[in-house]
């Protein structure tokens, strides 16, 4: 399925709305022995010309957060990646990331998950990447959600479906949001880094 993905080109030949500005280039790394993954939202600029997910400010924050390196970030078969765009949608009139494009979500994710029985856990970083992993038990806003991650971490799920810890995301533009929920940090972090060394 990897291989179709990387070859998927639905964005920029038959596009739900304007077409990607771009070619298309999905990024995502995936395996069907890795216990974790992260879901976020899609490539930024950096990320679509390395062709390597998280390669840049953010994902060095995230592996802080983790308490991993990129030795073990970038280990496909203990760690998956899969964003809920694959390609990076291009820039907004302000110079921000468009919405992941929502050709992705309906025609891979569902079966690129069941193709990864092994995941434990995911962690949900964003608000499109949260919708799509938590449904309607989501909360209002970001805040909420995150600040609810103990809800979802501990619910037992009777389907044997992997455990979601939702996350802000970790680039610098949420600065002022981890100032604001300390909590983040001294609660949720510890937990987060311990299930990580126990996943990977």
């Amino acid at each position: 399925m990897v291989s179709r993905i990387h070859a998927c080109r639905e964005c920029s030949e038959n596009p739900v709305g304007k077409a990607l500005p771009h070619d298309p280039r999905p990024v995502l790394q995936v395996s069907s022995k890795a216990r974790l993954c992260i879901s976020g939202q899609a490539p930024g600029t950096r990320v679509h010309k390395s062709g390597r997910p998280f390669t840049d400010p953010s994902g060095d924050r995230l592996r802080n957060w983790m308490g991993i390196g990129e030795e073990v970030f970038y280990d496909a078969g203990r760690l998956a990646i899969v964003p809920m765009g694959f390609c990076f949608p291009g820039l907004d009139d302000k110079g921000g990331d468009l919405p992941p494009r929502k050709e992705c979500r309906t025609l891979w994710h569902d079966a690129l998950f069941a193709e990864m029985p092994k995941i434990e856990m995911i962690l949900v970083i964003g608000q499109y990447a949260q919708a799509y992993h938590l449904g309607g038990m989501r909360k209002k806003s970001l805040t909420e959600t995150v600040g609810a991650w103990k809800e979802y971490f501990n619910a037992a799920d009777s389907r044997g479906k992997p455990r979601v810890l939702p996350l802000p995301h970790p680039s610098w533009r949420n600065n002022a949001w981890l100032r604001k929920n300390p909590w983040f940090e001294a609660d949720l972090l510890p937990v987060l880094r311990s299930e990580v060394a126990r996943l990977v």
